[in-house]
């Protein structure tokens, strides 16, 4: 009995893995034409004019009148000027690019329905796998994050995590997601404000991950920071070694990316793993 039960629990986490990678795949497959409608950011000009000299009491507006806008970085790092950004148009003109977007989307997700099984986070993170997959080939590529991916998550987010934790009859996994969102968005926030340590797109990125994370259980979460850093911090120096200096510009979206999906798969066991 215990064997049939086994084999049936076994062939529900195999359907739930084959339900997402089918729906993953076919959204992945719809990514370069969504790529393709993505707005350029404004271009910086190259020269700033040299502005006047003002008094305290006739500051201006905008950036220069805040002066905590660069003051507040402690120790913030001034960067190089970005190389010449590769258009979304031809990002999504690549070779197969939707194939493989579809391939990868589709490989995530059936990973996630095999390790989760039925369950209703899955709600929220079939959606999320191929906008992961988008966002981190986009920054890997621009070492941007766009805006226009990010806000909209945000709302997807937003209607999805709440209607999972009905799906589960969970309401504490809804607190653990604003605990999430609290906790890895605002680590994310405060490293940015003090030291400028990664881009505003990454703390963005942090606010989505955060209650991903956190909706699925405390290990996850806390297993979830812990590897986003770690990956994050590895990756970066290998490709500030590649590029041959620690100021280069390098994109850490597919970094935090990585480890919030390790956490998604292998967060409690790693915990347990390490006594916690």
């Amino acid at each position: 009995m215990h064997s049939l039960t086994a084999l049936v629990v076994q062939g529900s986490d195999l359907q739930a893995a084959l339900v997402c990678l089918v729906v993953c795949a076919a959204l992945g497959w719809s990514a370069p034409p969504l790529i393709a409608r993505l707005p350029e950011p404004e271009p910086v000009s190259e020269v700033a004019p040299v502005p006047e000299p003002v008094t305290d009491s006739t500051l201006p507006d905008g950036p220069e009148a805040d002066p905590t806008s660069e003051d507040r970085k402690l120790f913030a790092r001034r960067l190089p000027p970005p190389p010449p950004k590769e258009l979304y148009s031809d990002i999504a003109a690549l070779p197969r690019l939707g194939p493989w977007v579809a391939v990868w989307s589709g490989v995530i997700g059936a990973v996630f329905g095999l390790v989760l099984g039925w369950t209703g986070a899955l709600v929220y993170l079939v959606p999320l796998v191929p906008i992961g997959v988008v966002l981190m080939l986009i920054d890997w590529r621009t070492t941007l994050l766009p805006t226009r991916i990010l806000h909209p998550t945000y709302l997807l987010i937003a209607v999805l995590i709440p209607l999972a934790a009905l799906v589960d009859r969970d309401l504490d996994a809804l607190y653990r997601a604003g605990w999430g969102w609290l906790i890895v968005g605002g680590w994310f926030w405060i490293f940015w404000w003090l030291f400028t340590a990664w881009g505003f797109g990454d703390v963005r990125l942090a606010r989505v991950l955060g209650p991903v994370l956190g909706y699925l259980g405390w290990a996850h979460l806390m297993m979830g920071l812990a590897l986003i850093l770690f990956v994050g911090a590895i990756g970066g120096l290998v490709m500030a070694a590649v590029r041959g200096s620690l100021r280069a510009r390098v994109p850490y979206g597919p970094s935090m990316l990585v480890g919030a999906a390790v956490a998604v798969v292998a967060g409690p066991w790693l915990a347990r793993s390490l006594g916690y």
